[in-house]
Order: C-alpha cells, then sequence, then structure tokens
C-alpha cells in the first residue's frame, strides 16, 4: 500500500520511496475533486457551512502530500525528486485551476457572498468568505472560456518556470568550487572556516581545502580571505550564477516570467502584477510601495554614502585599494567594524553553540508565552540531522510537533526557512494541532568542535523560530487562514520581532554561554553586539531598498519591451548604486525570492515589517522584554490570529495605534 494514501499523522518519512509520490499525488487530486463534486451537486441552497466551510477544508489529504514532497524537494531533494516536481507541478496548477475556473461551484461561493450581509457572521467568517470570492475572482472566474484558458495556459507555464529557474540556480550554485592546496591562500580565514573547507575537500577525495557556494562556505571566504583574487573569483562566481552561455542561463526564463505575469495581470484587469499582488497586501498599491521605499531611502542614503567613503578611506589607509570593489565589502567591513568596536565575530562564536542556541530560545519562548520543548524519537524524520519535539502548554497540553534541520549538505537548497507539514484547524469540535518545521544551513560540527553559530547565525535562527512561533500558536477555526495565512507584508512581523532577543543583554545571559568554559558571554561583548548592530545600517538599508525596487521595476511595469536584462538591472539600481558594476555578473537570473519563492511584488515587505517589528519591540522595552502582559497581548492579537481580521486592525489592537518608521529609524542609527 501506498503510505502517503494511509491514514498518518505524522508524515511516514522512513516509508515513503520516490515512486510513491506520483500515483498519491494523482490519487490526492481525484480525492480533492470528489470533495468539490460533493460541494457543487449539493441540492440544498448554497450556505456558509454546506460551501464555504466545506470548500476550505477540501483536499486534505492532497495537502498533506504535497506539503511532503515539496518541503522535500526543497530540503532533501535529487535529480528524480526533481524531475518528479516538474511532471507534477503542471497537474496540480491545473487542479487549482479546475477548481477556481469551476463556474458551478463559482456560481455557489458567490451566492453565499452576494447574501453575506444576512448571515450573522463572525469576522473570521466574513474573512474566510472574502478571501474565498476573491481568490476565485482574482483566478479568472469572472472571465469567459476563451479567456480562462488563456488563464489556464499561462499557470502550468509559470509553474514549469520557476522551477526550472530554482534548477538552474542549484545546479550553478553546485557547480563551482574553489579547490586550495596552497596554506597562504587560506590566509586570513578562522582555523573553524579551514577545517569546514579541509571536511568539504575530503569528501570530495581532494587535498587542502575546497570552497563552495553554499553560504555556510561563501561568506567566510568573502569576509576573511586575505587573497584579494581570490576573493574576487569567488564573488564573480556567485554573481554570475545562471547568467553565463550555458544551459543553465536562466536570462530567457525571467524574460518570460516577468511577460507572462503581466499578461496574466492584463487578462484578470490590473495594469500590472504589482497591481495584482499588492491588492491583497498590507501596502495595497504599488504606488504606496514606492513612496514607502524612496521615504527610507531619503533617510538612509546620506548615511550610506558617507558610510562607504569612510570604508573606503580605510582601506586605502590600510591595504592601499584604490577602488573598492564589491568582493572587497565584506573583509573591508569585518575588519573597520573589528577596529571600530574591537569586535571579533570569531571571539563570539564560542559562546553560541548550536544546542545552547536552541535551549536559549526555547527558555525565551517558554518566559514569554508558556511553552515547553522536549526532545522526541518517536515520530518519523526524513533526514538523521532533524531532531523532533513535542510543544507543550503551561497545562501540559499538546500545542503542536516542531522539527528542526539545521545542517548544509547536498540536496538541500541554500538559506532557511519555516514550513509546515499540518496546519492548526478547529474541525468537528476538535482543534487539530500543526506540525512545523524550520530548515536552515548552519556550520557542522567538526571532529574537534561543536557547531558554533556565527552572531548572523543566531538572528537566523531567532527569526525561523519566530515564524514557527506563528504556525504553532495559531489558533483559528479554518485552515486557510491559521498560522502564517496572513498577508505577506505581516507575514515577517513575528520572525523579525523575535530577532531583538539576540541583542538583550537579560536574553543573551539565557543561552550565551562558552561551550568550553560555561562562562556566560562577557557584557562587553553584549555592549559591542549592541553598538555594532547598526553599523553600516545606511548602507544595509540601501541594498534591501535596492532589491525591493528592482523587484518593482520588474513587476510594477509592462515588461515587454525589455531585451537585455543586464541593461534593466543597472537602470534599476543607478539611485542605490554604490560598487563599479561587475559586466559578468547579474543579480536577477538568481533573485529566486521574486523568480522562485513568493516575493514577486513583494520584496519591499522585509522593511515594511522592519517598521512593523521596531515599533512593536519598542513596546516590549518599554514594559521590559519579558513582560508577560505584552507578550500575552502580541500572542492573542498577532501569533494567534493568523489571517482571520485585516492586519493593521489586529496591529492596532495589539500596540494601540498604527506604526511609525521612526522607531527603526531609531534603532539603525538614522535620526
Amino acid at each position: 500500500m501506498n503510505p502517503l494514501l494511509q491514514d498518518f499523522n505524522t508524515p511516514p518519512f522512513s516509508k515513503i520511496s520516490n515512486e510513491d509520490y506520483k500515483p498519491a499525488i494523482k490519487k490526492g487530486i481525484e480525492i480533492a475533486k470528489a470533495e468539490i463534486d460533493a460541494i457543487i451537486n449539493n441540492v440544498e441552497q448554497p450556505t456558509f457551512e454546506n460551501t464555504t466551510v466545506a470548500l476550505d477544508f477540501s483536499g486534505e489529504k492532497l495537502n498533506k502530500i504535497t506539503s511532503i514532497f515539496f518541503n522535500l524537494n526543497s530540503a532533501e531533494t535529487n535529480d528524480e525528486i526533481q524531475k518528479i516536481a516538474q511532471e507534477v507541478s503542471p497537474w496540480l496548477s491545473e487542479f487549482s485551476n479546475d477548481i477556481t475556473l469551476n463556474e458551478a461551484l463559482f456560481k455557489r461561493v458567490k451566492s453565499v457572498f452576494d447574501a453575506k450581509e444576512n448571515l450573522d457572521l463572525t469576522p473570521e467568517q466574513t474573512m474566510l468568505l472574502e478571501k474565498q470570492y476573491k481568490s476565485f475572482a482574482r483566478n479568472g472566474a469572472n472571465l469567459n472560456e476563451a479567456d480562462k484558458t488563456k488563464l489556464r495556459e499561462i499557470d502550468a507555464q509559470l509553474s514549469k518556470l520557476s522551477l526550472k529557474f530554482g534548477e538552474n540556480v542549484l545546479a550553478e550554485t553546485h557547480a563551482f568550487e574553489l579547490h586550495l592546496t596552497d596554506e597562504k591562500d587560506v590566509a586570513g580565514l578562522p582555523e573553524s572556516e579551514k577545517e569546514a573547507a579541509k571536511e568539504v575537500a575530503n569528501s570530495r577525495d581532494k587535498e587542502g581545502y575546497v570552497f563552495t557556494l553554499d553560504y555556510p562556505s561563501y561568506i567566510p571566504f568573502l569576509t576573511y580571505a586575505d587573497n584579494r583574487e581570490l576573493r574576487k573569483k569567488m564573488a564573480i562566481a556567485a554573481g554570475k550564477k545562471a547568467f553565463k552561455n550555458n544551459e543553465f542561463n536562466n536570462e530567457q526564463v525571467v524574460l518570460d516570467i516577468v511577460n507572462l505575469r503581466q499578461k496574466r495581470a492584463n487578462l484578470l484587469g490590473y495594469k500590472t502584477h504589482a497591481h495584482f499582488v499588492l491588492e491583497e497586501r498590507m501596502a495595497e498599491t504599488p504606488e504606496k510601495v514606492i513612496e514607502f521605499s524612496n521615504n527610507l531611502l531619503e533617510k538612509a542614503k546620506p548615511a550610506a554614502l558617507k558610510e562607504f567613503e569612510n570604508l573606503e578611506n580605510f582601506a586605502k589607509k590600510l591595504d592601499g585599494i584604490d577602488q573598492l570593489e564589491k568582493w572587497d565589502g565584506s573583509y573591508y567591513s569585518e575588519k573597520l567594524k573589528k577596529k571600530l568596536f574591537d569586535l571579533d565575530q570569531e571571539a563570539l562564536k564560542p559562546y553560541f553553540k548550536l544546542e545552547n542556541v536552541i535551549d536559549g530560545v526555547f527558555e525565551i519562548a517558554n518566559r514569554l508565552y508558556d511553552l515547553k520543548f522536549e526532545e522526541i524519537n518517536n515520530i518519523d524524520k526524513y533526514h538523521e540531522d532533524v531532531k523532533t519535539y513535542n510543544v507543550t502548554d503551561a497545562n501540559g497540553n499538546f500545542v503542536s510537533h516542531f522539527y528542526a534541520d539545521f545542517h548544509p549538505r547536498k540536496g538541500k537548497r541554500n538559506g532557511a526557512w519555516m514550513t509546515s507539514y499540518k496546519s492548526q484547524q478547529i474541525k468537528n469540535g476538535i482543534n487539530e494541532r500543526p506540525q512545523v518545521s524550520i530548515v536552515c544551513n548552519f556550520t557542522k560540527p567538526t571532529a574537534t568542535k561543536p557547531s558554533l553559530l556565527t552572531f548572523n547565525e543566531v538572528t537566523t535562527l531567532f527569526h525561523e523560530f519566530g515564524h514557527a512561533l506563528h504556525g504553532m500558536l495559531a489558533n483559528t477555526t479554518y485552515n486557510s487562514l491559521s498560522g502564517t495565512s496572513v498577508s505577506w507584508d505581516f507575514v515577517e512581523l513575528p520572525s523579525q520581532v523575535l530577532e531583538n532577543w539576540c541583542f538583550e543583554k537579560e536574553a543573551l545571559e539565557l543561552f550565551a554561554k562558552h561551550y568550553e568554559t560555561g562562562e556566560v558571554i562577557p557584557m562587553k561583548y553584549v555592549e559591542k553586539i549592541k553598538e555594532s548592530a547598526s553599523f553600516h545600517e545606511g548602507m544595509q538599508t540601501l541594498r534591501q531598498l535596492s532589491f525591493g525596487l528592482l523587484d518593482m521595476q520588474w513587476h510594477g511595469q509592462d515588461p515587454s519591451e525589455i531585451t537585455s536584462i543586464k541593461e534593466f538591472e543597472n537602470a534599476a539600481f543607478a539611485n542605490t548604486k554604490l560598487y563599479p558594476d561587475v559586466a559578468e555578473n547579474c543579480m536577477s537570473t538568481a533573485f529566486s525570492h521574486i523568480f522562485q519563492g513568493g516575493y514577486s511584488a513583494g520584496y519591499y515587505s522585509y522593511k515594511w515589517a522592519e517598521v512593523l517589528d521596531a515599533d512593536a519591540f519598542e513596546y516590549f522595552l518599554e514594559e521590559g522584554i519579558f513582560n508577560k502582559e505584552v507578550a500575552t497581548k502580541f500572542k492573542d492579537n498577532i501569533l494567534s490570529k493568523g489571517g482571520t481580521e485585516k492586519p493593521m486592525e489586529l496591529y492596532k489592537r495589539f500596540r494601540g495605534k498604527e506604526p511609525k518608521p521612526d522607531a527603526l529609524l531609531r534603532r539603525a542609527g538614522l535620526i
């Protein structure tokens, strides 16, 4: 029997083989179609229960199967799984079109929607009904037959293209290695990084050291390697991912994606893809996003230019560098930071043993939200590196299962993310609890050292754990409004706000202990971490804004005239550029957030959420970072509410007022 088609609570990873996916997804689609047919063929008048709610609970089996499959395609993939993804993605986009373009179904949904004034619905029920109606309208339910067919074709093409984009980037990431055998080529690199590079070399049957474009290898190399030519080699290799004259080139893929998105938006009656996307976001319009971005840019740019000038002078004085290049930025920033704050990232690492940081984030969640985490070994995992936990509340009630997967390996994409295998919902009077997972790429333990995190990795762990709390503490009736199912520019608030605890003495004392001596991190380091947090904040802000504005350029206008991606990109970066352009590099061809992930016309939301998070954390600072009352307000109004109401309403209920960018600008030292 196919394990994916059995009834299971947690995913039966060890029983699943690759052959199981296609038949299971096929069958899952059949079951979901039957559930949809039952709604359509119901002879009774459409009601909120027999139509809206029934539709929300449909497709549960399929969702369980596909969440396992696509999560593994990111965390534990191989050629076979990628091939299956290429095959099943069009089936799934066709199936979702079968729903949204189903006239009989839409008729029932619309009938309930039109009667909503007389239905005496709760805010959550109203939100479900409106979202459902919009998901039909925004996916073509009001189109004529010919246009519906066009829409289906576009969606099938888009789902294939975004997969292709991601596969090309992954292939290019893995295709490059920097193999060094001469000791002086690794001068400047910390011992721990050399040891890690040795282990990579060993695993590839090579002498010496191997550095790759995976972040835990790439970032330290650019930050510490003294050999400028080799830094240049690494930086250029990373910058030309999928921008080379080979089978993995993404230039045409990018143009095809943006043009199809534009066509799709026009077909649905929107001016551009950005207008379509933002209608359902907190920001509402591209104009508002651009105004928001330019407003921050105006504040950040003078600071960024000044910081850049200081960095140039520093590099000139230190090494006679006349022109600062992209491969010099991290290297001289790190040296300048060390000089100004005497803060060495390597000196901090012994205080951030991975296991201690995990215990720390659990303890903080306990103090704020009364959660307890207990490691368990009685549920299945997809790789031996994965850790599994039972999460309970103050009364011992089960809250969630939690999976954590921390180290890089072949078949796992770069970066860090939170995901889930099952959303929370209340069905038949039972509160079904969620299964939440975080996936990261932190330095592995070596023969002589445990996994010691950089401070940056510590904040990454807190960030993903903030998303996880949003998923775990979900307490809504309908799964489509549960947990992180909120508008995209609101979803980063819980993750970004939690990062703030990493900078607070009271929180650091709980977990930042030397892995050999047990000594708590000296307060002089904590002071320096805080002081240095706003180091180069102008340049960092400029960089984030430049990515958001590039995204808006791609998606906020008609792209049909664009022929050269490189020229288009240079024009988009003109107002935010600091370093000289590198001719053979291009960002868009590997900008996975917007061409593979869900951030198209949404990259601005990182900064948008930073405004929310700085404003929210200021409330904690005023009352105490472990203040129960503020934490409970955050849990009750933000973390547990999911997408059941408009985000601004939820935020104002927590904070008492709308957010202002001043808290962010203060924290960044820009005002």
